[in-house]
């Protein structure tokens, strides 16, 4: 038996200001064409089931382009006659009870089989059962659904875990409403063929559970994703013992991640002590994100480099982030001495240490204009 399993789609996902041809957020196209990517693989390989662990959309109440993107996409997968199951993720679920959940909108297809209520739900099959534990704002609740999971484990069939959760606190992301699979109630996962988990964003079995696995998301949310590798998971199921509890259960014959082609992240590195010899080599840049960040900077040259001039440097990127960090020196002011300083006066003191009479004179008004635009900003802001 052969199941695809893929999580953190987080259609409509939108960032860095970069419109397209089709005049559509490019990181939000990004993500539609991922998704479109591992529906092309489904119909190449044909698996008996797929399941989605979470996060379908980026926000509960997504953009009419997101929900028309993934309503076209189901009806490819549903003419497919394979069973699709999905769930909730906390991405994907109302934070109050006022407002109908997104992924009721994909009841009425014949293969698909949605869980979101918070709730366990038994999604059964001839020889297979999917036990589906969606995202839950209470984990008092969730408690009670994992006891009613195991219930309902049918050790006469193949058994499916879905969850959209952190088990264990290292992969927790930092965000509102997501909730730990308690450790106590781990010993379930050995009960079941697999355990495929959502939320977390890179793909990996989790700690000693052979069969417990996240699949990542299909793009990256974040820069600091950038080592990830994107894509889904394909597995085969097959009957063997476990030798360890002398109790026989089924375990997966294999598990194999499938990569996908995203855009690349591409992080860059210009040591300012020797700025104007600095070689970049800008050959691996095309149509990436880059992020450059500037070291051993000096106020001084901070006023000096713009961000301009550095995202010339990569013309075929997509697009340019600049990090800067400041050179520490033997006279550095101390950080009480920062505090009861404005930021516009500890630049400036800075610049006088570093430049004749002339050049700070020169670039006095120049930081003054410059804090003078930062504030107005942040005034708007508020």
């Amino acid at each position: 038996m052969k199941i695809i399993h893929f999580s953190d789609t987080h259609l409509g996902y939108n960032d860095l200001e970069v419109i397209n041809e089709e005049n559509i957020n490019q990181r939000e196209a990004d993500f539609y064409d991922a998704f479109s990517q591992v529906v092309e693989q489904i119909k190449i390989i044909k698996p008996d089931f797929i399941i989605h662990t979470g996060d379908l959309f980026h926000r509960s109440s997504p953009s009419n382009r997101a929900i028309t993107f993934a309503l076209e996409q189901f009806k490819i997968i549903d003419s497919l006659k394979i069973p699709f199951i999905l769930i909730a993720g906390n991405h994907s679920t109302p934070r109050t009870n006022l407002s109908a959940p997104i992924l009721k909108i994909f009841e009425n297809f014949e293969n698909i089989f949605v869980s979101y209520e918070q709730k366990y739900k038994k999604i059964e099959f001839k020889e297979i059962v999917f036990h589906t534990l969606p995202h839950m704002n209470d984990e008092t609740t969730a408690l009670s659904q994992i006891e009613l999971c195991e219930a309902e484990i049918d050790a006469s069939k193949k058994n499916i875990m879905m969850m959209h959760c952190s088990v264990g606190a290292s992969y927790l992301m930092q965000e509102f409403g997501e909730w730990v699979f308690p450790r106590e109630k781990e010993y379930i996962f050995e009960k079941m063929d697999y355990v495929a988990l959502g939320h977390w964003h890179g793909f990996g079995r989790v700690g000693k559970h052979e069969n417990v696995y996240y699949s990542g998301s299909t793009e990256r949310t974040s820069l600091g994703d950038k080592r990830n590798s994107k894509g889904f998971v394909e597995i085969n199921l097959d009957d063997k013992t476990n030798s360890k509890t002398a109790s026989l259960f089924h375990m997966p014959r294999s598990i194999e991640f499938k990569e996908i082609s995203i855009r690349p992240i591409v992080q860059k590195e210009l040591d300012c002590e020797d700025y104007e010899n600095t070689l970049i080599d800008a050959s691996d840049t095309k149509n990436a994100i880059v992020e450059v960040k500037l070291t051993n900077l000096t106020p001084l040259q901070s006023i000096d480099i713009q961000n301009a001039d550095i995202k010339k440097l990569f013309p075929h990127a997509m697009s340019v982030t600049v990090k800067r960090e400041f050179k520490l020196s033997t006279n550095e002011t101390n950080l009480a001495d920062i505090e009861a300083l404005s930021l516009e006066e500890y630049f400036l003191a800075h610049i006088k240490e570093d430049a004749n009479e002339a050049e700070f004179e020169r670039l006095k008004n120049k930081i003054t204009e410059l804090f003078a635009q930062y504030e107005e900003s942040a005034d708007d802001t508020l």
